[in-house]
């Protein structure tokens, strides 16, 4: 995908209290929707960045439960007449799945729109919300050392290239646990398909279930991205700002490990912290203590 498709430029007034106002051009991270068809039938409309259409589609699909493995990802192709003069916008994506493979029930398609900050608007419910996993976490043996996962931050944002344009983006990128290499890394205006664009590369690569791996965003840990990392079978999910209270009861439920607020050399492991490892003693628990 060419970089004039994922940055657009415009023409801005900059003010700064007690200086006069200047004029200048500034480059924005491009919005725009993708409709995702699974075997020609409409399944869904996020608002994406362009760029990694297809891993975005294939890793939603993981997520949704369609697909475990790349085979399932039988082909692609951006729809013609996307438009009523005729025109291929590629915003219009077409997956076909392979012979064999169950589509989406059409009694849980849906047209609804995903935006940039929600990827759940149109479920109606927290049951339609979840999603069984053909990989399940809790018994992953992973252990990740503190002062290693410390420098994921880092890393994922000195990769960002489209963060470096537009400071206006999100990212998702999966790291070994034991080595602390950087697999794979994705950029979106929504943090949820940044993480579908990560788990979408995987699947194709059929890497497939994640283990010992960490996912790292650059945005809060949301229950979606917890369960979008399960449904992977990814075991950690880091992320610099603060997870939600679903997400961290999510992550102890299902024996996930949930880093919040990892930034510098500290970090609050909500669920599983049995994973990360100091060096250092634990501090006795208070529990039961009596004053």
């Amino acid at each position: 995908m060419e970089m004039s498709r994922i940055t657009a430029r415009r023409k801005v007034v900059r003010m700064t209290v007690g200086r006069a106002p200047t004029t200048r051009e500034d480059v924005l991270a491009v919005e725009e929707p993708l409709e995702i068809r699974v075997n020609g039938r409409s399944l869904a409309v996020t608002m994406r960045t362009p760029g990694n259409d297809y891993d975005l589609a294939a890793g939603f699909l993981v997520s949704e439960g369609v697909i475990t493995r790349g085979e399932h990802f039988f082909a692609a192709r951006y729809c013609a007449g996307a438009t009523v003069e005729g025109l291929n916008t590629y915003n219009v994506l077409d997956v076909s799945l392979a012979p064999g493979v169950t589509p989406p029930d059409p009694s849980l398609e849906r047209s609804f729109l995903t935006t940039s900050s929600c990827g759940l608007c149109g479920k109606a419910s927290i049951d339609a919300v979840r999603t069984k996993s053909a990989f399940p976490v809790v018994d992953d043996p992973v252990r990740v050392d503190a002062a290693l996962l410390s420098t994921f931050p880092d890393t994922l944002r000195d990769a960002q290239a489209v963060f470096e344009k537009t400071g206006g983006i999100h990212a998702a990128a999966l790291f070994d646990g034991a080595t602390g290499r950087m697999l794979v890394l994705r950029e979106d205006v929504g943090r949820h398909n940044a993480v579908d664009k990560v788990i979408g590369w995987a699947v194709k690569e059929d890497l497939l279930p994640l283990a010992g791996t960490v996912l790292m965003v650059s945005s809060r840990a949301s229950f979606e991205l917890a369960q979008k990392a399960l449904m992977a079978g990814i075991p950690v999910l880091a992320a610099v700002s603060a997870p939600s209270s679903l997400a961290a009861e999510f992550a102890d439920e299902v024996g996930m490990t949930l880093v919040g607020f990892l930034r510098g050399d500290s970090m609050v492991v909500y669920a599983g912290a049995e994973r990360i490892e100091s060096g250092e003693p634990s501090e006795p628990s208070l529990a039961g203590v009596t004053g």
